[in-house]
């Protein structure tokens, strides 16, 4: 393809860095291409919790528009912002391998977390994070966290909070991860937590043609179990939802879980299966979930709206 492909980005650091990704990539199998800077809904609005805003999609939709109106060639996210029922018009053309798909505590400089620990002062905008931890540690005050990555970890260290939740990857991409941050390995992920995809119009045939050379199928198997039970479910930003799916000698592994917004009620499910029924188990997953306490804790959220 001859013509230089303009990548849609937000304008943060993370967001850049993803992109010039995507450049290098395209660079690599001889594609010229331009990043087009395009500012979103949850870059601007940074005091709402993003569980008050509610709406999926709110770091995309701009660059879905300015896809659907031929001002960018493709877009790339983080696949844990995107919508699992994409915009009409618009497909995954790529998913790149995934990174460490973890939650991390960072705490204040000077802080030390035991898991015996008592009584938190913990910041996230994340209603998934915030269940998780209180069920856990019951005793916190959670406090909402907003901005861009650079931002919340100056508020880490100029607020009195004992710390905040971060996600690996984000962190570790920028090369931004503090050395005394605590992987929280009994924290469930979003779905597709850690992932990058690039989007495009359906009917861009050369976009297509381009990205699928570096489109990987685990990751995309992966995440897409993942969305499958995010989707089942109907959650979206203002649900607890989490879900990993990883391959294993040829198998699938799968965890899941839905929480009440305070942590106290919570509902699992674990299954593996063989490759040739991958499709399949993350909707399965979540229909034993509803039937073993999910669709209590689900009702319950939506009587609290």
């Amino acid at each position: 393809m001859d013509k230089v492909i303009r990548i849609g980005t937000r304008e943060s650091q993370l967001a850049v860095w993803q992109a010039v990704k995507v450049q290098g990539l395209l660079g690599e199998h001889g594609n010229a291409s331009e990043l087009v800077y395009i500012k979103s809904e949850g870059d601007t609005d940074l005091k709402t919790p993003l569980y008050e805003i509610g709406v999926q999609g709110i770091f995309t939709r701009a660059l879905d528009m300015a896809l659907l109106n031929g001002d960018i060639d493709i877009a790339v996210h983080s696949m844990k912002d995107v919508p699992t029922v994409m915009a009409k018009g618009i497909v995954k053309a790529a998913i790149l391998p995934r990174a460490s798909y973890k939650d991390i505590l960072v705490p204040k400089p000077g802080e030390s977390f035991s898991d015996t620990a008592g009584s938190f002062v913990i910041a996230t905008s994340s209603i998934r994070r915030k269940a998780q931890w209180l069920n856990r540690y019951p005793n916190t005050r959670i406090e909402n966290l907003r901005g861009n990555v650079n931002t919340r970890l100056r508020k880490v260290i100029e607020s009195d909070w004992n710390g905040a939740i971060f996600a690996a990857a984000g962190l570790e991409r920028i090369d931004l991860r503090p050395t005394n941050a605590v992987d929280l390995d009994w924290m469930l992920p979003a779905p597709a937590q850690g992932a990058i995809v690039v989007v495009c119009c359906e009917n861009d045939m050369d976009s297509l043609e381009v990205c699928a050379k570096f489109h990987d199928d685990n990751t995309a198997l992966c995440t897409g179990i993942e969305r499958d039970f995010l989707r089942a479910l109907l959650g979206g930003c203002s649900t607890p939802i989490s879900a990993l799916a990883t391959v294993t000698g040829g198998r699938i592994l799968f965890q899941g879980n839905i929480l009440s917004n305070d942590g106290r009620n919570k509902a699992t499910i674990e299954k593996e299966c063989p490759l040739s029924d991958a499709p399949y188990i993350g909707w399965d997953a979540a229909t034993e979930l509803l039937a073993t306490g999910g669709q209590q804790i689900l009702d319950s959220i939506r009587n609290e709206g």
